[in-house]
């Protein structure tokens, strides 16, 4: 009995250091920018302005299906599967967009990215694109999140949006911060572009 308290006691120290670790390397990783506009009780406005991103497309309809394939195809592509076998610095949050006609996941490139200078994908799959300007209505999350979340959050955002008389357009997206095997201090988005005039 005192051997397994003593073990047990020893694996909760090694996981809590696992995670301050993680949670520290977390807060060290570059993270898309974008300029606060307005922030409510429960959403916030936000301003994104045009970004390099990596691209994958998917048939996947599910959050679950799309996040582990398009996860090994991107990060495929940064941990060195490229024509200079160049590592390139994970940024967040990963970008799902999850629809019935062509889902796709976005990796953000680091900002001293350009399409011009990242080496070309080994995997023909993974395109390059630069994003629009946009302005977003932004509702966040903790946990672990699910498609039942996703949905769930996406419909209270359209909710809160039409009583404030905030028009959105296009698909609501999922943004993820967080890698698998951190435990606490998750956070997750759902996005929707809108009209906005300051």
């Amino acid at each position: 009995m005192k051997a397994f308290i003593i073990i047990t006691a020893i694996v909760i120290v090694a996981l809590v250091l696992f995670q301050s670790f993680t949670i520290m390397a977390i807060n060290k990783t570059e993270e898309q920018k974008y300029t606060m506009i307005s922030k409510d009780k429960d959403f916030e406005i936000r301003f994104y302005p045009s970004a390099t991103v990596a691209t994958i497309t998917s048939n996947a309809k599910t959050y679950k299906d799309l996040s582990g394939s398009g996860f090994r195809q991107l990060a495929g592509y940064i941990f060195g599967g490229n024509e200079s076998n160049t590592s390139i610095a994970m940024t967040s949050p990963v970008h799902m967009d999850i629809n019935d006609s062509a889902s796709s996941m976005s990796f953000v490139m680091p900002s001293a990215y350009t399409k011009e200078n990242l080496p070309k994908p080994n995997d023909t799959n993974v395109f390059f694109q630069k994003t629009l300007d946009e302005y977003v209505a932004v509702i966040q999350f903790g946990g672990y999140a699910s498609d039942k979340d996703l949905v769930f959050y996406a419909e209270k955002l359209r909710g809160l949006l039409e009583e404030k008389g905030i028009n959105s357009y296009g698909h609501p997206r999922y943004l993820g911060y967080n890698p698998p095997f951190q435990l606490v201090n998750r956070r997750n988005e759902i996005i929707v572009s809108i009209h906005w005039e300051e």
